[in-house]
């Protein structure tokens, strides 16, 4: 059976967990934070309580899934006898870097590590190991459990067989795969970090209010949610980073509206804190 580590137990860290142990994975949770990693742990039993209770899955893929799972504050425990890894820490190169040295140093020669950013370069990630063939990205959106597509994006060193390999497992986890040559973004990044930011430019203006601009997108554009709203899931902290970095490699166009780092700044970032854009009662 293949056994996957997903590090960092975060949204999506804690999303990809569930529904890789779901669908048949061995699987071991990290985070460096044991109260994270206990509130990982809650959320995911909780949800495939609700899945049960909804008839989305059964008592017996609930039970199948929780014997799957295990989650440790030890990175070398998780890593050691890992088929693929699965990054899903901060959207900050350095401390990808970081993770990824360590575990070039601790999983098996044989192991293919995948980060879960969905901006950032895998090919400057792989470099900094000695296995950047084995190195690529799998992005996957928010929630896991319910969004249907996986961004897997090949860099420069990434072999034909370890791009394989990813779409073969997300194809396994049940999800649609698109193939992207890295460039900053992706795809979905660079459309969807546009949209928001335009959005957020024209709430900053005055144009309409935040209900009527996601009103709009939603009906006019047939939209399943609005941008702004959408802002608010990802968390404002994560789309100004986002937003930074595509301003920094595709230029002036990807500015981030000051608008979203004053709120950044005022600590409204979205639904994990109860304000953003909208209010949410945490």
């Amino acid at each position: 059976m293949t056994k996957i580590a997903v590090i960092g137990s975060g949204t999506m860290g804690r999303g990809i967990a569930y529904i890789a142990a779901l669908n048949g994975f061995t699987v071991a949770l990290h985070d460096i934070n044991k109260e994270s990693l206990k509130n990982a742990e809650k959320y995911i039993y909780d949800e495939w309580a609700k899945s049960e209770q909804r008839g989305f899955i059964t008592k017996d893929d609930m039970e199948k899934g929780e014997s799957n799972l295990n989650f440790s504050s030890n990175m070398k425990e998780c890593v050691e006898d890992a088929d693929l890894v699965i990054e899903a820490v901060l959207e900050i190169m350095d401390v990808k870097i970081k993770v990824f040295k360590e575990l070039d140093q601790l999983c098996p020669p044989h192991t293919i590590l995948a980060t879960n950013t969905s901006t950032m370069s895998p090919t400057e990630i792989g470099a900094q190991t000695s296995r950047s063939d084995k190195v690529i990205a799998m992005h996957f959106f928010n929630p896991v459990h319910k969004m249907k597509l996986i961004e897997v994006i090949k860099g420069l060193d990434t072999s034909e067989e370890t791009v394989e390999y990813a779409k073969d497992i997300g194809k396994q986890m049940k999800k649609e795969i698109v193939e992207v040559n890295e460039f900053p973004g992706f795809i979905t990044s660079r459309m969807n970090c546009l949209i928001g930011n335009e959005a957020m430019n024209m709430l900053m203006e005055g144009v309409a209010s935040a209900e009527d601009i996601d009103k709009s997108i939603k009906l006019g554009l047939n939209h399943p949610m609005g941008p702004l709203e959408l802002a608010d899931i990802v968390g404002l902290d994560t789309r100004l980073r986002n937003m930074e970095y595509l301003h920094q490699t595709l230029g002036e166009k990807y500015r981030p509206c000051p608008l979203l780092t004053k709120y950044v700044k005022a600590g409204k970032l979205g639904v994990k804190t109860g304000s953003g854009f909208f209010y949410y009662k945490n």
